[in-house]
């Protein structure tokens, strides 16, 4: 009989958020943005809310969700590579579980897949857990008080004052809407320091069977 365990299991698993804490406390100490719960439980929302708008089994949108609370975790082990990392600690903690191989493979092969210095959207769930993670741009994510001493990820990511990611009524178009201070950081700086992110949510959106619109302060850019 397979065990099927859930989002909510997952998320609230004692050794889970242990790796989830342990891997921001690295990325803290390296002076990175916020990488904990509020990071990783957007993430797995807004995965499971693309994949459950689109249609996709209840299932693979509980799959989603998953992929998305682990997704960071490899930071633990090391930033560099973190996604590969990252996999290989979600199988062991899979398998642990019990999930059976199909569903292993889908989370792990989305985990190994969603950063953009090596990513590629080999699957569904790995398009869903991108387009989710790429689009957790925030003021709040800054953790340094003194914004004097913001570098350029700082500054862009303090810049962003909304964001929301949106599908379509018609189902054929996923917009990241943000609204930036232009004061603190220039859509142009946006562009230099996530264009990466950018075209990979570009291919995240047409693996979906989706067009990718940027809009920044109401103009659409992409």
């Amino acid at each position: 009989m397979t065990y099927e365990m859930t989002y909510e299991m997952i998320k609230n698993d004692p050794s889970v958020r242990i790796y989830v804490k342990a891997a921001d406390d690295c990325l803290e100490s390296l002076g990175y943005t916020e990488h904990s719960f509020a990071h990783v439980t957007a993430v797995a929302e807004k995965a499971g809310y693309i994949l459950e708008t689109l249609g996709y089994p209840q299932r693979t949108t509980e799959l989603g969700r998953i992929a998305g609370f682990l997704h960071d975790i490899g930071n633990l082990i090391n930033r560099d590579g973190h996604s590969k990392s990252g996999g290989i600690m979600a199988f062991r903690i899979l398998d642990r579980f019990g999930f059976p191989p199909e569903e292993t493979a889908l989370i792990v092969s989305a985990i190994g897949n969603h950063d953009e210095g090596t990513g590629i959207p080999v699957n569904d769930l790995a398009a869903a857990l991108i387009l989710a993670d790429k689009s957790d741009v925030r003021r709040s994510r800054v953790r340094n008080p003194e914004s004097t001493a913001y570098d350029v990820h700082d500054r862009v990511n303090y810049s962003v004052t909304k964001s929301e990611l949106r599908i379509s009524e018609s189902r054929s178009v996923v917009m990241l809407r943000l609204q930036i201070d232009t004061k603190v950081s220039s859509v142009m700086e946006y562009f230099e320091i996530f264009m990466d992110r950018m075209i990979l949510c570009r291919k995240a959106a047409e693996k979906l069977g989706l067009r990718f619109k940027l809009i920044i302060n109401d103009q659409q850019l992409i």
